[in-house]
């Protein structure tokens, strides 16, 4: 059985025809190209930018530690002000009662003038244990850390803000160095690294002072510890963990209200906004890609118009209604295309400036916003430019002829 020859022109000839048409269209076809660029573009740069903000937000917030769980020890109103001593948070028996904790340290903090070389400064003042450095994994720039052993001494370790707050005011501060602290006179035995912030964490420990906790009396009458920071094993389960401490701590201190945060909750809670976020920006896009659409359609009726001499030859010497259709969406699809192509280009090149700028982390190129970008650009030429290859194939040869 011989094959039937297909009849109309193939999609070569469609490509070499359509791109004719669109040079002959000249100025016009750029301005609807641009349109197309100028909406995938935004598209494209959008969802880079949302994304790249999701990945930054992440990971300043995964620098918390996902092994962390910081629970709030809080006083109801009915409560008596001192119902339990600090040393009821014992270290060593919440270890061996949750095995899965691999170190805590209780936290307390107050506000207090420090005096050094004749100066006076309010700081913060965070009474801990010396499994802090553990658990948040302290690094010590000079000196040491507190140890067990300094729970009656009046040691302190500053943070890293602290000593440079004291450097700029021409006070150098280093270990062996003394500070007066309402009324007690402290020696400096550390210095810590920068450490950073944590939004779990009430205070910054750059900008602080730490003191043993057995000693935050000396500082303030209220020195019970309001916070407990835990670092869990890693690879275990978060949630069962922290149901196990609140367990355990509602029961060592029953008038108490315990509230245990999970970094996890705070992460999948910042990965939703961020995706939301990201979402509104890529509709933003789709709105700027509506318009480039709707001039697209402008110009193809244009098209359509000018050419209807073109058009009644065409379907006279044989041409049907569907090759023309085919001929002016093809037309179509391809300015989509080419404006597509440029402003995938462009929008790639905006999100990765906006985020050099910014100071952002590296760029990283959210992996649907070229799919999306471009197929969104085709779909609404297509879309656009049904209307116009509509319209081009219901003329009538005969008038098509007439028309000047």
């Amino acid at each position: 059985m011989s094959d039937i020859p297909r009849y109309g022109p193939t999609l070569l000839q469609l490509l070499i025809e359509s791109l004719d048409s669109l040079r002959l269209l000249g100025r016009r076809a750029l301005l609807a190209l641009l349109g197309i660029a100028v909406g995938c573009a935004a598209v494209v740069a959008l969802i880079n930018i949302g994304h790249n903000a999701e990945v930054q937000a992440m990971s300043v917030f995964k620098g918390m530690g996902s092994d962390l769980l910081v629970a709030n020890i809080e006083l109801p109103p009915t409560a008596k002000p001192l119902s339990y001593q600090s040393s009821a948070l014992n270290e060593s028996l919440l270890r061996k009662a949750l095995p899965e904790i691999q170190s805590v340290s209780a936290l307390t903090v107050a506000s207090s003038e420090v005096r050094t070389h004749g100066r006076s400064v309010n700081l913060m003042v965070a009474g801990v244990n010396a499994q802090l450095a553990q658990v948040l994994d302290l690094q010590i720039a000079q000196g040491r850390f507190l140890s067990r052993y300094d729970d009656q001494n009046t040691y302190v370790v500053l943070g890293a803000n602290v000593v440079a707050e004291m450097a700029a005011n021409d006070i150098q501060i280093f270990p062996g160095a003394q500070l007066q602290l309402e009324g007690y006179l402290y020696q400096v035995i550390g210095i810590l690294h920068p450490w950073g912030t944590n939004p779990m964490i009430p205070i910054s420990i750059d900008d602080s002072i730490l003191i043993p906790i057995a000693g935050m009396h000396r500082v303030t009458p209220s020195s019970l510890p309001t916070i407990l920071l835990a670092r869990t094993r890693g690879g275990d389960d978060q949630q069962h963990i922290a149901s196990e401490l609140q367990q355990y701590l509602a029961a060592l201190l029953p008038d108490r209200d315990i509230a245990i945060h999970i970094p996890q909750q705070l992460l999948a809670g910042m990965a939703q906004q961020s995706r939301m976020f990201a979402g509104l920006l890529a509709g933003l896009g789709g709105i700027s890609l509506l318009v480039g659409g709707v001039g697209v359609m402008n110009v193809m009726l244009m098209n359509v118009s000018q050419r209807k001499r073109e058009i009644g030859v065409r379907m006279s010497l044989g041409a049907r209604a569907s090759d023309i259709a085919n001929l002016f969406l093809f037309e179509s699809i391809t300015l989509t295309l080419a404006g597509a192509a440029i402003g995938a280009l462009c929008g790639t090149g905006a999100a990765w400036l906006f985020v050099y700028f910014s100071g952002w982390a590296a760029f990283s190129l959210s992996p649907l916003s070229l799919p999306l970008g471009i197929v969104s650009s085709v779909l609404t030429g297509l879309f656009f430019g049904i209307y116009p290859a509509l319209t081009a194939s219901r003329l009538q040869p005969a008038k098509a002829l007439r028309d000047e």
